[in-house]
């Protein structure tokens, strides 16, 4: 067999399908070990309840959780655009009419 042929063939074989210490082991059996300790490892028991942080943290936690979810949020939605609509208004054209009043 030439070189180039042995070259082929050898890619296709994993380097280490036989090692010495996997001759005698079921490798499935260890694998399952693996996994085994990886789930021991894991925290039991119910998630902590996050902390609100911040104004937009706290505002979701008063009225986004799933125990006190309210229809507030649509309120004061409703009042931040009017609010916003009355100001830009005043600033683009109120704010003028009140000069040329007199």
């Amino acid at each position: 067999m030439s070189y180039v042929a042995r070259r082929g063939l050898s890619t296709l074989i994993p380097p280490k399908v036989a090692s010495p210490k996997a001759l005698g082991a079921n490798p499935n059996a260890a694998r399952m070990a693996n996994v085994g300790k990886f789930y021991e490892r894991l925290p039991r028991g119910p998630a902590p309840e996050p902390e609100a942080k911040g104004l937009l943290g706290w505002y979701g936690k008063k009225y986004f959780n799933g125990k006190n979810a309210s229809g507030m949020p649509i309120v004061h939605a409703i009042a931040l655009v009017l609010g916003i609509g009355y100001l830009q208004s005043y600033y683009f054209h109120l704010r003028h009419a009140k000069n040329n009043a007199h």
